[in-house]
C-alpha cells in the first residue's frame, strides 16, 4: 500500500499524526527514533508533539542542522512587536535521530535558507541583534523578524526595530 500510495504523489508517511492544510503537499519525510516522522511541506517542518504532530513555519526556524545522524532544530518564538517588525526569541533546541534521513535534512536547510531575503547584524549596546527579513509560507510579502542576542536591552532593539519596519514601508522617509 505505501508504494502504491508513493506511486500515486501521496508522499505522507502511514501513521502521521498532523493535520495538513489544503493544498500542503508532502515533499519528504524521515522516521524519528522512538517514534513519529519529521514531515517536510512547502509550508514547514512537521516535528512530533506529545501524541501528534506540529508544524513549524520555516519562518520560525532560527537554525536547522545535521550531524552525525541527528537533525537539530532551533525554534524561535514571536515574543513581541515593534512596529510592524517581529521580535523572536529562540527555543531551546531539539533533537530528532533520523535512522534512514532520506533528504529531509537538506530540504529542510533549503527551506530555511530560502525563507530569508535579507539579513543584518546590527551592534546594540553591549549586545546586538539580528535583523533578518523572511517569507512567510502562505503569505505574500515578508516580515521583518529581530533576534536580540541574550542580555541586550530588548526595549533599545524594539525602537530601532520599529524605525527599521517604518523605513522598509515607507523607504522615502
Amino acid at each position: 500500500m505505501s508504494f502504491l500510495r508513493r506511486l500515486l504523489g501521496d508522499r505522507t508517511p502511514e501513521g502521521f499524526a498532523g493535520s495538513l492544510a489544503p493544498g500542503e503537499d508532502v515533499v519528504d519525510s524521515a522516521p524519528v527514533e522512538g517514534g513519529g516522522h519529521l514531515v517536510v511541506t512547502a509550508l514547514g517542518l512537521w516535528i512530533p508533539a506529545g501524541d501528534g504532530a506540529r508544524r513549524v513555519g520555516w519562518h520560525l526556524i532560527a537554525k536547522a542542522a545535521w550531524a552525525d545522524g541527528v537533525f537539530t532544530l532551533t525554534e524561535s518564538a514571536e515574543v513581541a512587536t515593534a512596529g510592524s517588525a517581529v521580535v523572536l526569541a529562540d527555543r531551546p533546541p531539539v533533537h530528532f535521530r533520523l535512522p534512514a534521513p532520506g533528504k529531509v535534512p537538506r530540504e529542510a536547510y533549503q527551506r530555511v535558507e530560502g525563507s530569508i531575503r535579507t539579513r543584518h547584524r546590527q551592534e546594540i549596546g553591549d549586545g546586538g541583534a539580528w535583523f533578518v527579513q523572511r517569507k512567510v509560507p502562505g503569505r505574500d510579502g515578508s516580515v521583518l523578524q529581530v533576534r536580540p542576542d541574550p542580555g541586550t536591552d530588548v526595549t533599545l532593539v524594539e525602537a530601532i526595530a520599529e524605525q527599521v519596519a517604518a523605513k522598509l514601508v515607507n523607504p522615502a522617509e
